[in-house]
């Protein structure tokens, strides 16, 4: 009987994840418009195709537990992909735009990796072997994908200063309309 509960369990954090990917695979692309950096803009466009892989692996794991992936909204990515949006509504200069975006992707990154761990400890809990791999895939490439928005952030975060720096010096009529108009240009 433990065994069905964990079961269950395991089944109701997979459906989890599976929404949270899918709200994923619509807001990224929304991301990937509002960055201004170049390199943030293709980590998101990367981002988005490793995405759709990870809900095509949920779906391998559900037809192999023969369950279906819906039934279950994921409150959680739900109120992050809410927070992104605010973020990226507000009207900042372009290098601290890109800044703000890369935080909210990490708070989604990390609940992401804190879900697949937790999923993938089941998965072994269960004797799920054929799943663990497939976690194990997923997970590392989340932790992949923080990693780089890390490296963004240090290259975009200076920028951001820069900018704020050379606000300083002009006068408050003209704060924010040079900067806005001025694009982030990164040659990989």
């Amino acid at each position: 009987m433990q065994n069905d509960s964990l079961r269950a369990l395991y089944i109701d954090e997979l459906r989890d994840l599976y929404n949270a990917e899918t709200q994923l695979v619509k807001a990224l692309p929304k991301m990937a418009k509002a960055a201004s950096n170049d390199q943030l803009r293709e980590a998101f466009e990367d981002h988005l195709r490793q995405t759709s892989e990870h809900v095509s692996r949920l779906e391998q794991i559900f037809d192999q537990l023969d369950e279906k992936p819906s039934g279950k909204k994921c409150l959680g990515m739900e109120g992050l992909v809410k927070e992104g949006s605010e973020t990226m509504g507000e009207d900042y200069a372009e290098a601290v735009m890109d800044s703000a975006i890369i935080g909210a992707a990490q708070r989604v990154e990390h609940y992401e990796m804190a879900g697949y761990g937790t999923v993938r400890a089941l998965a072994e809990l269960l004797g799920e072997n054929d799943h663990i791999s497939l976690l194990e895939q997923t997970l590392e490439e989340e932790k992949q994908a923080d990693e780089k928005l890390t490296e963004l952030a240090q290259e975009i975060a200076p920028q951001a200063l820069e900018g704020n720096e050379s606000d300083e010096s002009m006068p408050a009529s003209k704060v924010g309309r040079s900067t806005s108009k001025t694009k982030t240009k990164k040659v990989a």
